[in-house]
């Protein structure tokens, strides 16, 4: 049996692990620069609170209604997460971790139900995350029976599709647009062809979804029918391409400004490539105004500078970002947001040296090595390049930021006994 472990309400549930006063009561979590909703708490959904409502719309709701509100604090929320994975680890046969919030996990033997119950017990023993378990022979599946353990608290978070009779029960009760890997387009295209429900999905001609839906539909259509099409893989695939990118807390309008935000940002990518073993042969910039203020100037641009030999090093990556930025920006503009990608990516072991390299890449590897080390162990960017800048007037507002209780000594609770 696969099963899908997915924690209820993540974020929220995050915030509330360290206030236990706010178990039974409304909470949100805010996106970057406290902009709009993006988790819900069971309680805030009662009231009503959507995803994605703008929080400066919200404010009197809120407070009307006792909702408690907090920035995104991803710093926590990432700590959580691997608290979390860690404990289900151990306990299964193979696993994939698929998000931040969710796993996937192969229970052999006849007991899985009984294994994946004596699991979420665990988990939220161990780190006060509650989960829902969902149970079934393939991976579309398990989405589904996830889906119900959490819609359905008789079942008390797991619940199990094991037999032909309850798998057609389940998906005649499941929308269309509501099965994993059904996008917004396709479930109008389905709806369309009367095709309403997962279950009248699972019985169609098969050519008919092929020519409708391409071999990705077909895939689909057979594991709702109980056929493996995407096993639990506990080797993560390699990243295609790396993205960091903010709206910034405050509008900015000069170069100096700019290059502050890209370089941070071209750090991380590069960080982010280290942490996987990986090298970039691209970096691209990006940068655009506010799309919400009409009567400004509005421009969005982008440049791409390819690399001679792929790499993950700081001085590199920043060096390529800084040339790509000069080329993009626009002294009439204000921005608001910017971003690295970094693509083209490869194997650190397999990266092909350039006949004009005149790079020590042995030298450089170890300074990263030692820099990753340093702000592992001090901080983040405490060893920093002078373009990332201290004035940082770009950083993201975070009014509501919780304490990051994990990963910060000052912000470690006190415990009066």
């Amino acid at each position: 049996m696969i099963a899908l472990v997915d924690c209820n309400n993540f974020f929220a549930s995050c915030e509330r692990v360290f206030r236990p006063n706010l178990v039974s009561k409304p909470v949100v979590v805010l996106s970057n620069n406290d902009g709009c909703v993006i988790a819900r708490s069971n309680e805030a959904k009662a009231l009503g609170v959507k995803m994605g409502a703008p929080a400066f719309k919200s404010e009197r709701f809120f407070a009307r209604n006792g909702v408690h509100v907090f920035s995104s604090n991803f710093a926590l929320y990432g700590d959580m997460s691997k608290r979390v994975m860690d404990t289900l680890r151990p306990e299964a046969d193979d696993m994939e971790v698929y998000s931040i919030d969710e796993a996937f996990m192969v229970f052999e033997g006849p007991a899985a139900e009984e294994r994946a119950r004596a699991l979420r017990l665990k988990v939220e023993m161990w780190t006060g995350i509650p989960v829902s378990i969902g149970l079934a022979p393939t991976k579309t599946l398990a989405k589904i029976a996830t889906r119900i353990a959490k819609k359905m608290p008789e079942m008390n978070g797991v619940f199990a599709l094991r037999s032909p009779a309850d798998i057609n029960r389940a998906l005649q009760r499941c929308d269309v647009a509501d099965i994993w890997g059904v996008g917004h387009r396709s479930a109008l295209k389905l709806k369309s062809f009367g095709i309403t429900n997962a279950l009248k999905l699972a019985l169609a001609d098969p050519g008919w979804v092929r020519r409708h839906l391409s071999v990705t539909g077909v895939r689909l259509q057979k594991e709702l029918n109980g056929t493996v099409c995407s096993p639990v893989n506990d080797v993560a695939p390699r990243k295609k391409n790396i993205r960091t990118a903010r709206s910034f807390g405050a509008e900015v309008k000069s170069l100096a400004g700019l290059k502050e935000s890209v370089g941070t940002f071209a750090v991380n990518c590069a960080m982010k490539l280290r942490g996987e073993g990986s090298c970039c042969a691209s970096v691209t910039v990006f940068v655009s105004t506010n799309p919400f203020k009409p009567q400004a100037t509005q421009y969005h641009g982008a440049r791409t500078i390819k690399l001679d030999v792929p790499t993950n090093d700081n001085l590199e990556i920043v060096a390529a970002a800084m040339r790509a930025l000069s080329e993009v920006f626009r002294s009439d503009c204000t921005y608001k947001k910017a971003g690295v990608l970094v693509g083209d990516i490869v194997p650190s072991n397999q990266v092909q040296l350039g006949i004009f390299d005149s790079v020590d890449r042995s030298k450089r590897g170890t300074l990263m090595k030692s820099i990753d080390t340093i702000n592992a162990q001090m901080g983040r960017d405490k060893v920093r390049l002078a373009v990332q800048g201290f004035d940082r007037k770009w950083r993201l507002k975070q009014e509501r930021l919780s304490p990051c209780y994990t990963t910060r000594f000052a912000d470690i609770l006190t415990i009066r006994v």
